[in-house]
């Protein structure tokens, strides 16, 4: 993502983006057929706005699935199966995976 951060106020905010894209041939006659009067989108630019919109919201849901899954397996694991750790024991871990 492209963010724009307020050097007085350390607020991020979302900047704008100009695209360019040349599309021929068999994609560029989709595009025509789906933009003006007889297509569903008055222009190109909202009809590329409507397919980004269309695969952020894919990219969600398949984040969001892949984490279901891993909270399904996490819940569905006996409580014998956990042990104990203490935030000692669990940074020494982490160090020894960062350090292999």
């Amino acid at each position: 993502m492209w963010y724009i951060e307020d050097i007085c106020s350390g607020e991020r905010r979302m900047a704008n983006m100009t695209l360019n894209v040349r599309v021929g041939g068999v994609l560029g006659e989709f595009v025509a057929a789906n933009v003006g009067e007889d297509g569903s989108y008055d222009n190109v630019s909202e009809y590329v706005r409507d397919l980004i919109r269309k695969d952020k919201a894919l990219a969600d849901e398949v984040a969001f699935e892949r984490l279901k899954a891993e909270l399904q397996a996490a819940f569905a694991t006996p409580d014998e199966e956990f042990r104990s750790l203490t935030a000692e024991d669990f940074i020494a871990r982490n160090r020894k995976r960062r350090a292999a």
